[in-house]
């Protein structure tokens, strides 16, 4: 079984190939592929498919069997049954909204990365207790943006974040300048109306301009 540790340092491999991970919202099956060549060509390689629509399980399979270069995740995972259900897709990472017993637990016992979402410090603690040291901040710009990951980073040394909810193009490099910030994570470089259009080349220059300020 891999361990937590190991685990994290796959988190940590991953992010740092790409700071950028864009979460996508899947209205329909035919958009899949080309949205993915559309970051892809934009220099985004890892991609979040959330579980918010329906088709999220199907798209991360049919990404994982058709796009195999590419790094799939599943997000707003709620519970065990949809963690399981994304591991047989075929994910390669897990991210959560929040953090239950339940879900610690799975990403314990599973064998890819759990990224738990949290909140508060009280959540970040009984996440770090079991041994996690990597975490989703959501909804971050709400919680108090960069300004709560630098309060963050005076009791919680060791631990690093991907924010999320709230980060955009205008404050993705405040974000990116901490040191406890391992990666960002949004749906504005693929928004709902560019996908809807099929406006695949307005989505690449979103993700080529998002990985220039990444790299800075």
């Amino acid at each position: 079984m891999t361990s937590l540790p190991e685990k994290t340092q796959m988190l940590d491999d991953l992010f740092s190939r790409s700071r950028l991970l864009p979460l996508l919202n899947i209205e329909r099956l035919e958009d899949v592929l080309p949205l993915a060549d559309a970051l892809a060509d934009g220099g985004v390689t890892t991609l979040e498919v959330t579980l918010r629509t329906a088709l999220g399980i199907d798209a991360i399979a049919l990404l994982r069997a058709e796009r195999p270069a590419l790094t799939v995740g599943a997000g707003t995972v709620l519970g065990a049954d949809q963690f399981a259900a994304v591991l047989a897709a075929g994910a390669q990472f897990v991210v959560t909204p929040g953090c239950t017993d339940e879900l610690l637990q799975c990403g314990i016992d599973g064998p890819v990365p759990l990224l738990p979402g949290i909140a508060t410090a009280s959540e970040l603690m009984a996440g770090y207790r079991l041994g996690y040291r990597r975490f989703k901040l959501f909804p971050a710009h709400i919680l108090g943006g960069p300004g709560l990951l630098k309060a963050f980073s005076g009791p919680f040394k060791d631990v690093r974040f991907c924010p999320t909810g709230g980060v955009s193009q205008e404050n993705l490099a405040a974000y990116l300048a901490l040191s406890n910030v391992m990666a960002v994570g949004g749906s504005w470089v693929a928004p709902a109306e560019l996908i809807a259009g099929g406006r695949w080349a307005e989505i690449t220059a979103l993700a080529r301009a998002a990985g220039q300020i990444g790299s800075a």
